[in-house]
C-alpha cells in the first residue's frame, strides 16, 4: 500500500470528523453515566448485607468490598476522562500528525520511520498511563491489603514487559508493514494470517517461555490434592502437561486458578493464595468450573470469534488505508509520496474502540453465559455446596461487591455477579 494518496475531498473528511467526535462524546457520556450508576448503587447498599448472603458474609466484609469497588470506580471515572482527552489529542488535535512529521523529518521515509512512529506512540501512551497505574497499585491495592509488590519489583516487571513486547511486537509490526507495502491490494489477508499465527504461537509458548519471566511455577506437591485433581481431570477427559502452583502472593493477595496454553502445551495453574484459602473439595469445584470451559469448547469458540472479527477489521483497514479522508478526517495529514501504513494502523487502533464500545454488552453477555455453563458443569461433576462456598470465599477474598448496579453488570461484567451465579446453582 505504498501508492500515492490523492488529494483529500473535504466532504467525507468533515463527515468522518463529525461522526467520530459525536461517537467519542456519546461513548464518554455513556461510560461516565454507567460508572456513576455503579457508584450510587454500591454506596446505597453499603450498610446492609443482602439477605441471601447474611448467613455467610459479615457486614465488615461487605463494606470492605463496597469501599474497594467505590475506590476503583472513582479511578475509572478519571480514566474515562483522561482517555477521552488523550484520544482527542492524538487525533483531531493533531498529536499523531505532529509525531509523524517530526520522525519523518528526522528519519525520512521508510520502514525505520514507520517502526519509530509505532514505538514512539507506544512509549508516549505508556508514560501517560503510568501515573494512574502506579496509583492503582500502590495506593488503592495497598490500602485494601492486596498489593504485595515492591517498587523495585514493579520496575523489574515493567522492564521485562517492555523487553518482551519489543522482542515480539517489533518483528510482527515490521512484517505487517512490509506486507502492506509489498503484497498488493489484498495485503490485509496475509497480514491477518500472520496476526492469527502469532496469537496461536503465543498460546503455545506463553506457559513455558513467557510466564516464567514473571512468576515461579512449581509442581503441585500436595499428594491428596494432586490425587483428587488428577481423578477429576481423568473423569472429565482432560489431559494437561502438568499441575503447577504459581507464586501469586509475590505480587497480590488476590486468588485465582486457570488453564494456560494450547493443545499439548495445556497446563493447570493454581495461585498459592488460592490453595491457602480453599479446602480440597473447593479446589476441586473451582477446577471443575475451568474444565467446564474446556468441555464446552469456550476457548476454541473465542479464538474463532477473534479470528472472524480480526479478519473483518483487517479488511476494513485495507479499504480505509487508501482513503484520504480517513487521515484528514481524524486530524492527520497523510504523506503524498511516501507510505502511510503505520499512520493507518495507529488511526485504526485509536478509532475502533470508539465505535466498538456500543457493542460491549453483547460480548459481556456471551462471556457471562459461558460462565453459567461452566458453573453447571462443575456442579454436575463435583459438589454444589463446595462450589458455592468456594465462590463465596473468592468473592470475599477479592473484595467483589455483592451489590453491583444491574445495568453496569449487563454492560461490563464478564462474570455474573454473586447473586445471579449462586442463585442459578441453587435452582
Amino acid at each position: 500500500m505504498t501508492e500515492t494518496i490523492a488529494t483529500d475531498t473535504s466532504a467525507p473528511a468533515l463527515l468522518l470528523t463529525l461522526v467520530f467526535a459525536l461517537s467519542l462524546l456519546a461513548g464518554m457520556v455513556l461510560k461516565l453515566w454507567l460508572n456513576s450508576r455503579q457508584l450510587k448503587h454500591v454506596a446505597q447498599h453499603r450498610h446492609q448485607v443482602p439477605p441471601v448472603f447474611a448467613h455467610a458474609v459479615t457486614l465488615a466484609t461487605h463494606q470492605r468490598a463496597a469501599d474497594y469497588t467505590l475506590a476503583k470506580t472513582r479511578v475509572g471515572l478519571l480514566e474515562i476522562g483522561i482517555g477521552s482527552v488523550v484520544l482527542l489529542g492524538w487525533t483531531l488535535l493533531g498529536g499523531l500528525s505532529l509525531l509523524d512529521q517530526y520522525l519523518f523529518a528526522s528519519l525520512g521515509p521508510g520502514l525505520v520511520q514507520q517502526l519509530a512512529l509505532l514505538t514512539g506512540f507506544t512509549v508516549i501512551g505508556s508514560l501517560i498511563d503510568l501515573p494512574l497505574g502506579l496509583y492503582q497499585t500502590f495506593v488503592i491495592e495497598e490500602r485494601f491489603g492486596f498489593n504485595k509488590m515492591t517498587f523495585r519489583l514493579w520496575l523489574l516487571d515493567l522492564f521485562k514487559a517492555a523487553l518482551i513486547g519489543a522482542t515480539i511486537g517489533l518483528p510482527i509490526a515490521a512484517l505487517i508493514l512490509w506486507l502492506m507495502g509489498a503484497a498488493g491490494q489484498n495485503w490485509w489477508v496475509w497480514a491477518w494470517g500472520s496476526w492469527m499465527a502469532l496469537n496461536l504461537l503465543l498460546l503455545l509458548i506463553y506457559p513455558s517461555f513467557i510466564a516464567p519471566w514473571f512468576n515461579k511455577f512449581t509442581p503441585l506437591e500436595d499428594p491428596e490434592l494432586r490425587t483428587r485433581v488428577s481423578a477429576l481431570m481423568q473423569r472429565c477427559g482432560f489431559a494437561a502437561k502438568g499441575l503447577f502452583v504459581m507464586d501469586g502472593s509475590k505480587r497480590s493477595a488476590h486468588a485465582n486458578a486457570y488453564f494456560t496454553g494450547f493443545g499439548a502445551a495445556k497446563r493447570v495453574v493454581f495461585f498459592d493464595t488460592l490453595l491457602a484459602k480453599l479446602s480440597a473439595g473447593e479446589v476441586d469445584a473451582v477446577l471443575a468450573h475451568e474444565l467446564g470451559h474446556f468441555k464446552h469448547r469456550h476457548v476454541p469458540k473465542r479464538i474463532a470469534a477473534m479470528a472472524a472479527l480480526s479478519l473483518l477489521g483487517f479488511a476494513l483497514l485495507g479499504w480505509l488505508a487508501t482513503q484520504p479522508w480517513f487521515y484528514s478526517g481524524l486530524g492527520v495529514q497523510p504523506h503524498l509520496n511516501a507510505p502511510n501504513d503505520a499512520l493507518a494502523l495507529l488511526l485504526f487502533m485509536l478509532v475502533a474502540p470508539v465505535f466498538s464500545v456500543f457493542i460491549t454488552p453483547l460480548f459481556s453477555q456471551l462471556s457471562r453465559r459461558h460462565e453459567f455453563e461452566a458453573d453447571a458443569y462443575a456442579v454436575a461433576q463435583t459438589c454444589a455446596p463446595d462450589l458455592t462456598s468456594a465462590l463465596l470465599k473468592l468473592y470475599e477474598d477479592n473484595a467483589s461487591t455483592l451489590t453491583p448496579d444491574p445495568l453496569y453488570v449487563k454492560f461490563y461484567y464478564s462474570h455474573p455477579p454473586a447473586s445471579e451465579r449462586l442463585g442459578r446453582m441453587a435452582n
